[in-house]
C-alpha cells in the first residue's frame, strides 16, 4: 500500500464530499444531519492526512515499516467505517449506522498509536 497515493486520494475524496454537502446537501439536511456529515468530512480529512504522514514516517524511518502499515491499514479502514457510518447516518437517518461509527474509531486510535510507535526515536 502507498500510503501517500490512498492519503491523496481519500483527501481528494474528502475535499469532493465536503463540497457536495455544503452544497448539494445543506437544504436537504435538518441541524442535526449536518453537523452529523461535517463531523465525517473533518475527520475523513484529519485521517487522510495521517496517511500521508505514515508515509513519510516510513520513507524517513524504513525500520518502522511494518508499525508504519499497520497505522495506514487503520486510517485507510477507519474512514469508510467512521466518516462512511457517519455520511449514511447524516442523508437516510438510519440511526443502526451509529453502531458502525465506534469501530472506526478504534481504527483511528490504533493508526495514531502504531504511528507514535513507528516514529519514535
Amino acid at each position: 500500500m502507498n500510503a501517500v497515493s490512498v492519503g491523496g486520494w481519500l483527501g481528494f475524496l474528502a475535499v469532493a464530499l465536503g463540497a457536495f454537502g455544503a452544497h448539494a446537501l445543506r437544504a436537504r439536511l435538518s441541524d442535526a444531519q449536518q453537523g452529523i456529515y461535517e463531523t465525517a468530512v473533518l475527520y475523513h480529512f484529519i485521517h487522510s492526512l495521517a496517511l500521508v504522514a505514515v508515509g513519510c514516517v516510513t520513507w524517513l524511518r524504513p525500520s518502522a515499516a511494518p508499525l508504519c502499515r499497520s497505522a495506514g491499514l487503520c486510517f485507510a479502514f477507519g474512514v469508510p467505517l467512521f466518516s462512511g457510518s457517519l455520511y449514511l447516518l447524516a442523508i437516510t437517518g438510519t440511526r443502526w449506522l451509529g453502531a458502525i461509527t465506534p469501530i472506526g474509531g478504534l481504527l483511528f486510535l490504533a493508526g495514531w498509536a502504531c504511528l507514535a510507535l513507528a516514529a519514535r526515536g
